[in-house]
């Protein structure tokens, strides 16, 4: 039976104005970004759940027994408000489990996490998104930042490849060029394998029983280049660091 990653995040809505003259009209749209490496996760043998944004703070599990269902939970471009303000907390005034804690609960017990970047990762635009204020920060192989973190790259700018690792096995050591990431700090719990600029881009590290990983670009548009989703080794990368995460490599 193949094992179960879950992935939530990678979706938004936008909701536009157009002004013609006199007149205005209004225009919304619902896409997701989760594409990419659903495809790149499944095609390696796994099998995906998703939930999506808008869909979170209610879907997500609430129960070690819910997430011990999973070889993996990936959060992606999902702030930590919703999962932290689900309808019956912020609207009724309930209580309600803090899915951060059963995270943490769930990698030192054995499970594995994966944070992948975006505006709404790690801080975060207008340092909105907070993991390191919950309890996540303490899984992570890396220090989140107290500010915005977003390094914006429309220039382009390419990680390089530090340090051989399983997470990395079959991978060149050129990379295709990113367009942003989120800056984080190393720290002595987590082995920084690839950097971006001067901060880490993958690091992994072992809480508990468990494991956990970053990469702190996007894995999909827009900080991920066209370059990058199309790349080769897309499909490899991200094999790899699930194998290496859930104890099959």
């Amino acid at each position: 039976m193949a094992k179960k990653i879950l992935i939530a995040g990678e979706s938004w809505m936008t909701y536009t104005t157009h002004v013609k003259g006199f007149d205005t009209f209004y225009t919304s749209s619902y896409e997701e970004g989760v594409g990419f490496i659903r495809d790149a996760i499944e095609k390696a043998g796994y099998e995906v759940e998703y939930i999506p944004n808008h869909l979170a703070p209610d879907k997500f599990p609430t129960t070690s027994e819910e997430l011990n269902k999973y070889e993996c939970v990936i959060l992606s471009d999902i702030g930590s408000n919703t999962l932290l303000l689900p309808n019956d907390t912020f609207a009724k005034g309930l209580k309600t489990p803090n899915r951060c804690e059963l995270i943490k609960d769930y990698v030192n017990g054995g499970g594995s996490f994966l944070m992948i970047g975006g505006y709404m990762s790690f801080t975060g635009i207008d340092a909105k998104t907070r993991y390191g204020q919950t309890a996540v920060k303490d899984i992570l192989p890396v220090k989140c930042l107290d500010i915005d973190d977003r390094a914006e790259h429309p220039e382009g700018i390419v990680p390089i490849t530090v340090k051989e690792h399983d997470a990395l096995k079959g991978l060149p050591k050129e990379w295709p060029h990113f367009l942003g990431y989120n800056r984080t700090v190393a720290i002595p719990e987590g082995e920084v394998l690839a950097t971006i600029g001067d901060d880490p881009f993958i690091a992994v590290g072992e809480f508990g029983k468990g494991k956990s990983a970053v990469f702190t670009s996007d894995c999909a548009p827009h900080w991920g280049s066209p370059e990058f989703v199309s790349w080769e080794f897309y499909n490899e990368l991200w094999k790899g660091i699930l194998d290496y995460l859930t104890n099959k490599a």
